[in-house]
C-alpha cells in the first residue's frame, strides 16, 4: 500500500520514519546484489566463455568501460528530475520502481547475450537503470535522516554494499550457468526495490519547480562548481579515487587468479572468489558498523575518512607481490582481502554522512547527491576498463608481463591521493 504524505519539496522529516532504515538497508542490498554481482565475476566470466581467456581483459574494459559512461549520466540526471518530480506518487518512488524494472530486465538480457555486441547493449542499459534507483534511494537519507544520526545510517546501509558483494560471490559460485548468475540478483533486487519503494513514505511535492527545465539546466545536473563549494569538490575527489582505487582487485580477481596463479578453470576461480569476497565482507561489516557509531559518537569524520584510503593503499601495494610468493600467494591474497575489508568498511561507514554534511543546496538534495554518486558508482566500472584496454597491456608488454602487479600498485596510488585529499576539507571535523 502506497504510503505518500504531502510534505513541501522544501521540508525535510524531522525524523527518519518507523522502519525506514530497515527497509533502505534491504532495498539498496537488491540493488547492490543486482549490479555488483557482474561487476565482481559475472561478466568477466560470461566474457570468457564468449570470447575465450585471452581476449577476456579488453573485452571486459570496453563493456564495462561503456556501461560507465551510462552510470555516470544516469546518477545526476535522475537526482534532477527526482528534486523536480510532482507525481502524487511522490518524488523518489516513480525512479524507484521505473529504475529497477528496467534494470531487471536489461540483467536478464545481459544473462542471454550471445556476442559481446548485445552483452554490452544490455549492461548499458542495466546500468542507466540501475543508478535511476540508486540516486532516488540515496535522496531519502537526505529526505528522512536527522544529520545526528546520518553517521550510523551511513554505516548500516554501507554494511549493506559488502553484504551484497558477498550473496553475489557466492551467488555466482554455486549457479550452474551464467543466465542464472544475472537473472537471480536481479530478481532478489525486484522484490526488495518494489518493496522499499511501496513503503517509501516519499515526500510529495505540491508546487512545480520555479525554474524551468531546459538543455542548460539538464547540463547542469552534472556539475557543480568547486569554486563556490571547495569542500564538496574535495569529498567528490577522494570519494573517487578511493573507489577507484578499491575496485581495482574486486573487478579483475578472477582474471588475476587465472593469469598469475594458472587458475584458469572459471567455477574454480568464482570459488576463490566467493572464499576472498566471505573474509573482506566479515572485516568490512564490522569495520562498517562500529566506525559509524564512533564517528558519530565523537563527532569527527574525516580521520575515519583518512584512515580508510591509507589500510586500502597499503593492501593493495601488497597484492602487486602475491604472484611472487609461490605457494603462499593465494594465502597471502585472502589475508590482504580480510584487511581490504576493513579499510573499505571504515570508508563506507563514513564517508557517505561526511559527503551529505557538505551538499551544495538542501533545495537540489537529489541532484547534489547524484554528482557525488558519480564517484561511487562510475569507479567500479571504470576500473575494468582501465585495467583491460590501458595498464594491463601496457604493463604486460614494458614489464615482462607484470601488468597486473601495475595495476594494483597504480590503484595503491589512487588510495593514497585520495586519502590525503580528505584533509583538504575545511568546514567539517
Amino acid at each position: 500500500m502506497l504510503d505518500s504524505p504531502s510534505l513541501p519539496a522544501e521540508a525535510p522529516a524531522p525524523q527518519a520514519p518507523p522502519g525506514f532504515v530497515r527497509r533502505l538497508a534491504l532495498g539498496q542490498f537488491g540493488l547492490y546484489l543486482a549490479v555488483l554481482a557482474p561487476v565482481m565475476g559475472g561478466l568477466s566470466v560470461k566474457i570468457q566463455h564468449l570470447v575465450g581467456l585471452d581476449a577476456a581483459p579488453a573485452q571486459l574494459g570496453l563493456v564495462a568501460g561503456t556501461g560507465a559512461v551510462f552510470a555516470m549520466v544516469a546518477q545526476p540526471l535522475a537526482g534532477r528530475l527526482s528534486d523536480r518530480c510532482t507525481s502524487r506518487f511522490g518524488m523518489r518512488r516513480p525512479f524507484l520502481v521505473g529504475g529497477v524494472a528496467v534494470m531487471a530486465a536489461a540483467l536478464a538480457a545481459c544473462a542471454a547475450a550471445p556476442s559481446v555486441p548485445v552483452l554490452l547493449i544490455a549492461w548499458c542499459v542495466a546500468q542507466g537503470a540501475g543508478n535511476f534507483a540508486f540516486a532516488a534511494a540515496g535522496a531519502t537519507v537526505a529526505d528522512h535522516v536527522p544529520e545526528a544520526r546520518r553517521g550510523s545510517v551511513s554505516g548500516i546501509v554501507g554494511a549493506v554494499t559488502p553484504v551484497g558483494i558477498l550473496v553475489g560471490s557466492i551467488l555466482l559460485s554455486v549457479l550452474p550457468n551464467d543466465f542464472l548468475r544475472f537473472a537471480v540478483p536481479a530478481a532478489v533486487a525486484v522484490v526488495l526495490g518494489l518493496w522499499f519503494a511501496a513503503r517509501l513514505p516519499d515526500r510529495v511535492r505540491t508546487e512545480p519547480p520555479t525554474e524551468p527545465l531546459n538543455p542548460r539546466s539538464l547540463l547542469l545536473s552534472f556539475v557543480f562548481d568547486p569554486r563556490k563549494h571547495p569542500d564538496f569538490g574535495w569529498v567528490w575527489l577522494s570519494k573517487f579515487l578511493i573507489m577507484l582505487g578499491y575496485g581495482a582487485l574486486a573487478g579483475y580477481l578472477t582474471l588475476f587468479l587465472a593469469a598469475e596463479f594458472g587458475m584458469e578453470d572459471t567455477d574454480e576461480q568464482l570459488r576463490f572468489n566467493a572464499l576472498a569476497n566471505g573474509l573482506s565482507v566479515a572485516a568490512l561489516v564490522v569495520a562498517s558498523v562500529v566506525g559509524g557509531v564512533l564517528s558519530d559518537r565523537l563527532g569527527r569524520r574525516k580521520p575515519f575518512v583518512t584512515a580508510a584510503g591509507l589500510i586500502m593503499a597499503a593492501v593493495l601495494a601488497v597484492v602487486t607481490i602475491t604472484p611472487y610468493l609461490g605457494d603462499a600467494g593465494l594465502g597471502t591474497l585472502l589475508v590482504l582481502e580480510a584487511l581490504l575489508g576493513i579499510g573499505a568498511g571504515l570508508f563506507f561507514a563514513v564517508d557517505n554522512a561526511l559527503a551529505i554534511s557538505l551538499l551544495p543546496s538542501q533545495d537540489d538534495t537529489a541532484k547534489d547527491l547524484g554528482v557525488l554518486n558519480i564517484a561511487n558508482a562510475l569507479p567500479s566500472s571504470l576500473s575494468p576498463f582501465l585495467a583491460g584496454v590501458v595498464v594491463i597491456p601496457v604493463g604486460n608488454a614494458l614489464l615482462g608481463g607484470a601488468g597486473y602487479s601495475l595495476w594494483f600498485g597504480l590503484a595503491a596510488v589512487f588510495c593514497l591521493v585520495g586519502a590525503l585529499l580528505v584533509t583538504r576539507i575545511r568546514s567539517a571535523a
